[in-house]
């Protein structure tokens, strides 16, 4: 398929299958968003992968959002990944601070994305999730005080009836400005 097919394709995933995503499926999603570039090479991630299925429920239900009204879907997903933000190197992290950018969160952004690109690509559905409760989750994970978790992904098989949606997106005349943003 080309890329623009693949973009096309990839979408946000709430209804899974039962079926185990295999490791070797697993490990190249992994292997994406490592090579993802990132600020001078600091690959400030670490990935937490949540397979163990008393556990992955005790995630999941972290991820409910208030009186439990979305995100009931997780508990289906046979795979969750929690994406952890680390210390930038040095460099980056003062470059950052002197241009008020959070080079880091962007760098995970990118991360995220070749890792549900490549999941995409080998027929699995994935879904970034923002809502969490990140003291819980980071109890349950055993990740440091100090760290941030920036998102988790939900990976798996979506019903093979999972209806492929179109993307409704701004014309691109609305979002594209050459050489002048008041133009």
């Amino acid at each position: 398929m080309t890329f623009k097919e693949l973009i096309l394709r990839r979408q946000s995933v709430r209804k899974y299958t039962d079926k185990a995503v295999e490791a070797e499926k697993l490990q190249q999603c992994l292997e994406a968003a490592r090579l993802a570039p990132s600020a001078s090479n600091s690959q400030p991630w670490t990935f937490v992968v949540v397979v163990e299925p008393a556990l992955r429920q005790k995630v999941a239900k972290e991820t409910y959002g208030p009186l439990k009204s979305f995100n009931k879907f997780v508990p289906e997903a046979p795979v969750i990944v929690v994406f952890v933000l680390e210390k930038p190197k040095l460099l980056t992290d003062i470059g950052g601070r002197i241009k008020n950018k959070e080079w880091s969160t962007m760098d995970i952004g990118i991360a995220a994305d070749h890792f549900c690109l490549q999941a995409a690509d080998l027929g699995l559905g994935t879904c970034m999730l923002g809502w969490f409760n990140e003291q819980q989750v980071k109890e349950l994970l055993h990740i440091p005080e100090n760290k941030t978790i920036a998102l988790l992904i939900t990976l798996g098989y979506a019903p093979d009836d999972y209806k492929q949606r179109k993307k409704i997106r701004k014309p691109i005349e609305a979002v594209v400005k050459y050489n002048n943003y008041l133009r």
